[in-house]
């Protein structure tokens, strides 16, 4: 009755006479009288469509809102309109009054050192010295209320520090407790709130310390050689309220570049305040962009399932429109525009919670993040996401709609016993291939990492064609089981192969969604064992930095004393910054992406007569041991292939203010899993001959220590040599675990939607069966069949196919999660089987659940009104 009812409208909207060519403007009107009935079926298709939509447009506005709020901000953060950081060095007194002759100058230094309690405890410091000018734009927030300079000022021999909650807390400090660091005695007289300039002087491993550059130098830490940075802002002009156009800042960069060549600083400037952030959060959109993108596929299957239902529901309708006289192309361009209506809600509803996720981030969790956000509604980013739906819509839609076009008029007297499996004609598929062109088009269009978007592209590609090969393979393996003596197994086994079976679109619709779930499951509980689990008598417990090269043999002496079991290193170590590759300006090189991060800023260097330990040569030879010709060069070999380089090429370093040319003599691979000493460049050890270096030492148990011990010489250490810095390698990881574990943070959100995805569209191929569940559950009732043993056949069946589905998806996750971690990241892979298990069994729960869940109703319909149809 009520597909009569609804092909009465159609045919009123339609008017007569049909067979005439319909204007748009008709269709339109008809395919909105139909809805008059509701959207009943369209559950799916809208949630899907919706879901996927929100995710890409609520990532892409969140990441521009971040953006938007460090431009904003960007004087503030960086501390002035440019900044010129240097390695280990101050400004020479050209440089300084080049600097200030064009506006404000301050100078702030950044280094690690020890925080003492005379008789307590020791802890790792982040110190930040100001000057008189800090800060140039923003202000500093302490707690209780009051002046930097009244916080910091130096009293009766004592100096004042302003620091992070972190460090009272882990001396058991109060404010107006002394403490000590490096050779000068401090009180603490306020803790650290908030900096301005937090993002661009850096995160470190340690609580915050502020204090002024006269108590720094009172520290005696500032020794020749001592790992610092110095950050020199500028505020053009005189820095007042109306600052310095663009241009001007420019031209200024441009200027200081040319008049100091050979500065070796890195320049950054208001617009650019951190390259590295600017980077990683591109790089980390672009990632949970596709993670978004997964789950709009998956909810495409829906779509498709959703459509797919939506004709077969409508197939007397359709019948009874073809035999009052219209044709297929009508029909088609009816039911495309309904779908076309119902995706346009989906994507309105997807685009408004996508605008609306930067507000939400703001509100709820802007104290939380680190970054300042300034929310705001990004066309862009919400115009990606819709086009992205759409495109995903029509793609999976086209096919099943077009099996409309030749719907036959008998479906309204013989459907129900002899439906069409016809295939639509060829131009639908070829609606249904330009479509999917278009979206792929369109991720490398919005993709700046074309070689991710091709990766993503095929492994998407090949895990539907791995899982409808998976699905042909349960059915032929159901097909050829022996005969089972149980009934309900044996019905249920001839479901899974039977026509028109659900297996296929149980296994597409969960095992997308599932293998997604294991791989990032297993790659985060890989980084954090990683990040846990050392290797003993290989990874170090300890580093100690700025260990002062007439000290280290005293230094060395203590550690055995105090260590005797212990394995102690020692190495030069300077800071440098890649400024040429070949004579050609390092800026204007196209490295890979696996190695840009070598020159971005300054790093680690270090000179060696022979192979560091953990070291194999790969190209090459090591230089002799009385080497004593031109500066030679060994570099790792994976950053040589990044940057491509190969030996004899040409390597330009400055450090300490001096361009170092050197060519490389060899490539070598190097374990960095051990976190032992080594570096990606080691020069010939001549190469640095009279220049100011510390030494960098660490210390390895063979058991891989324990805390107390380790605590105790942490105390120890800091009490006889105050300048050395030491850092304990656990509470360096665990410093990393949290890090990883606030970016899976977002991931495991985002993969969340693309879980949620795989249920309702699981729960809507399901919901699609219904139809002929009923009809099998009928015959099979008059035939007597109890409710119970019905009842027992699907739930073999939903539990045989949805195990069959667990497993696949937890050997496809654990690939890819192998594949990831051993390939790409370059660490050891092991099997987390009980998280791997525990997503497998939810999976089967799920599946179970929903099926039973559809299949409840259909067991208490009366036989009488189906069989009257028959």
């Amino acid at each position: 009755m009520e597909l009569h009812e609804s092909a009465s409208r159609l045919a009123s909207a339609l008017g007569a006479p049909i067979k005439q060519r319909l204007r748009l403007p008709l269709v339109l009107r008809a395919a909105l009288r139909d809805f008059r009935g509701g959207l009943r079926g369209f559950g799916i298709f809208l949630t899907c469509i919706a879901l996927g939509v929100a995710a890409i447009a609520g990532v892409g506005s969140v990441s521009l809102s971040l953006g938007d709020g460090l431009a904003a901000k960007g004087r503030a953060i960086l501390g002035g309109d440019v900044s010129f950081d240097l390695a280990q060095r101050e400004l020479k007194d050209p440089e300084r009054d080049f600097l200030a002759s064009h506006g404000r100058l301050s100078g702030v230094a950044i280094m690690r050192a020890m925080a003492r309690r005379e008789g307590g405890e020791a802890a790792l410091i982040e110190i930040k010295a100001v000057d008189r000018a800090y800060p140039m734009a923003g202000e500093a927030v302490l707690d209780p209320a009051q002046s930097l300079s009244a916080a910091l000022e130096e009293s009766n021999g004592v100096y004042g520090i302003a620091a992070d909650a972190a460090l009272p807390a882990r001396l058991g400090l109060s404010l107006g407790d002394r403490l000590d660091i490096g050779d000068a005695h401090f009180e603490l007289r306020a803790v650290l709130v908030a900096e301005p300039d937090q993002l661009a002087a850096g995160i470190g491993f340690g609580p915050r310390v502020l204090m002024t550059d006269t108590a720094l130098r009172a520290t005696g830490l500032l020794q020749p050689g001592s790992l610092v940075r110095w950050l020199y802002r500028v505020a053009l002009g005189d820095g007042g309220a109306s600052p310095a156009s663009d241009a001007e800042v420019e031209s200024f960069v441009a200027a200081a570049q040319k008049a100091f060549p050979d500065a070796g600083w890195e320049t950054r400037t208001r617009k650019n305040i951190s390259p590295q952030f600017s980077r990683n959060l591109d790089r980390f959109t672009q990632f949970l962009t596709l993670v978004g993108l997964t789950s709009l596929i998956i909810g495409g299957v829906g779509v498709a399932n959703a459509i797919r239902g939506y004709v077969e529901r409508k197939r007397t309708t359709i019948a009874i429109l073809k035999s009052l006289g219209a044709t297929g192309s009508t029909v088609f361009a009816l039911m495309l525009t309904q779908m076309l209506l119902v995706a346009s809600l989906g994507l309105a509803i997807g685009a408004v919670i996508g605008a609306a996720l930067p507000f939400v981030a703001a509100w709820g969790f802007g104290a939380m993040i680190p970054f300042p956000i300034a929310p705001a509604i990004h066309p862009a980013a919400i115009g990606q996401g819709v086009l992205y739906g759409l495109l995903t819509a029509l793609a999976f839609s086209m096919e099943p709609l077009g099996r409309a076009h030749d719907a036959p008029v008998q479906a309204v007297f013989r459907d129900e016993i002899e439906p069409s499996r016809a295939r639509p004609r060829l131009r639908y598929i070829v609606f249904t291939l330009a479509a999917a062109v278009s979206l792929i088009a369109a991720v490398f269009a919005f993709t700046a990492d074309r070689t991710l978007a091709w990766i993503y592209l095929a492994a998407t590609l090949a895990a539907f064609a791995l899982l409808r090969g998976i699905a042909l393979l349960i059915m032929a393996g159901a097909r050829r089981l022996p005969r089972a003596r149980h009934v309900a197994l044996r019905l249920a086994v001839a479901n899974i192969h039977r026509p028109g079976a659900l297996t296929p679109s149980v296994v597409l619709s969960l095992g997308l969604g599932l293998a997604l779930l294991v791989a990032l499951t297993l790659i985060d509980g890989n980084i954090r064992a990683e990040l846990k689990a050392g290797l003993p008598g290989a990874t170090p417990s300890f580093f100690f930095l700025d260990i002062q090269n007439a000290k280290a043999g005293a230094f060395a002496e203590f550690l055995q004393a105090h260590a005797p079991d212990g394995k102690i290193a020692f190495a030069p170590m300077l800071r440098g910054r890649i400024v040429k590759l070949n004579g050609l300006a390092a800026d204007a090189a196209q490295p890979k992406a696996s190695a840009a991060w070598v020159l971005q800023g300054d790093r680690g260097i270090t000179f060696a007569e022979s192979v560091p330990e953990g070291s194999v040569i790969v190209k090459g030879a090591w230089w002799p041991s009385d080497y004593k010709g031109p500066p030679l060069i060994s570099l790792e070999s994976d950053v040589a292939d990044g940057l491509g380089l190969e030996v004899g090429d040409e390597i330009t370093v400055n450090v300490l203010g001096r361009n170092i040319a050197g060519k490389i003599a060899n490539t070598r691979k190097v374990n960095w899993r051990t976190f032992g000493i080594n570096f990606v460049l080691v020069f010939s050890p001549n190469s640095f001959a009279g220049a100011p270096y510390g030494d960098l030492a660490t210390l390895t148990f063979p058991d891989g220590g324990n805390s107390s011990g380790e605590l105790a010489l942490l105390r120890e250490t800091a009490q006889a040599f105050p300048a050395v810095t030491t850092i304990r390698v656990k509470d360096a990881l665990e410093a990393a675990s949290q890090l990883v574990g606030q970016l899976a943070i977002a991931v495991r959100g985002a993969s969340s939607v693309a879980l949620l995805a795989s249920i309702l569209v699981l729960g809507g191929a399901l919901a699609a069966g219904r139809q002929a569940r009923t009809h099998d559950a009928v015959v099979l009732k008059t035939l007597g069949a109890t409710r119970t043993r019905l009842l027992a056949a699907f739930l073999y069946e939903y539990g045989l196919i949805g195990l069959c589905t667990a497993l696949f998806g937890m050997a496809a996750g654990g690939a890819a999660a192998f594949a990831i971690v051993r390939h790409v990241m370059n660490l050891d892979f092991a099997w987390l089987w009980p998280q791997a298990l525990t997503a497998a069994a939810a999976a089967l729960v799920v599946t179970i659940f929903l099926g039973l869940l559809g299949t409840w109703r259909i067991l208490g319909r009366k036989p009488a009104p189906y069989l009257r149809d028959l």
